[in-house]
């Protein structure tokens, strides 16, 4: 344990699971297994619950009590879907904020700066998106989300909000940010759409959970058939109707959870925007 940190919630558990268990051992050996066992579980069982603060602090909702709600995009920029994406959110003049590959950033430069000249905010999806990459080493965490800096670095700015693949978390998660000045936002609204491969009624199943503060996650990804392409850009476009005609607003992430997503490199104009006259 860090020195600089305070003890996460998972050590305190397993703390107090060990105290017992050396407690118990004066009543039975086999029961005094139960408490060791139970921590191990749990610690199997944390890394798959997006709004669980276990390992290290995660910001899943908002924190005022504004009737309002922050759409988010995941695993992005696609070629075909970013731009109808932007369109849309253009059309019903909402912010959001892309958590963004490091990988796609750097291959789409001029996605990135589109999103950006449109008023959206970026955040760090790590580089290459691997799904099991709480699973891996610090020193591989790091690599990872130190490379998502360094390829959005070029657009002049600093994301701030870091959004692990998949959602999951992880003991290895919390030294790999420790300095780097980079908190952990997940979401509290999504559809289980497993990255656009199951878009069927994803609208309904949006507008049935959403609540005042949710963070939704959604995918500017193409669904696993191009030609469901047209059906899902209007599922897009019902759930942000649909969350109008509920009597909320969307905002941008920043102001749902109180913490800026990113920050600009004082001064700098990266050489794609220069590029393109911006």
């Amino acid at each position: 344990v860090s020195g600089k940190l305070p003890l996460s919630p998972a050590e305190w558990v397993g703390i107090g699971s060990l105290l017992i268990s050396i407690l118990l051992l004066f009543v039975d050996v086999w029961i005094s297994l139960i408490p060791l066992l139970g921590f191990i579980l749990l610690c199997a069982a944390a890394p798959f619950f997006p709004r669980f603060s276990f390992f290290l602090p995660v910001i899943s909702r908002g924190v005022s009590n504004k009737k309002a709600v922050a759409l988010t995009f995941d695993d992005g920029p696609d070629p075909l879907v970013t731009p109808q994406v932007l369109q849309l959110l253009l059309k019903h003049q909402v912010k959001a904020t892309f958590f963004v590959t490091g990988k796609k950033a750097a291959e789409y430069p001029e996605l990135i700066n589109e999103i950006l000249l449109n008023g959206h905010s970026i955040g760090n999806h790590s580089y290459s998106h691997d799904n099991l990459l709480m699973f891996r080493r610090i020193k591989t965490i790091v690599e990872e989300i130190t490379a998502a800096q360094n390829a959005l670095s070029d657009f002049g700015i600093v994301p701030l909000a870091f959004r692990p693949p998949v959602g999951i978390t992880g003991p290895r998660l919390r030294p790999a940010l420790l300095n780097s000045g980079m908190y952990v936002v997940t979401f509290s609204c999504r559809a289980l759409d497993g990255g656009n491969r199951w878009i069927k009624d994803i609208s309904i199943r949006i507008l049935k959970r959403i609540r005042p503060g949710d963070v939704v996650a959604l995918h500017d990804v193409m669904p696993h058939k191009q030609s469901l392409f047209a059906y899902w850009l209007n599922e897009m476009d019902l759930i942000v109707s649909g969350i109008k005609e509920k009597g909320l607003a969307v905002l941008p992430l920043a102001e749902i959870i109180g913490r800026p997503v990113m920050k600009m490199k004082t001064g700098e104009i990266s050489d794609h925007q220069q590029s393109r006259g911006y």
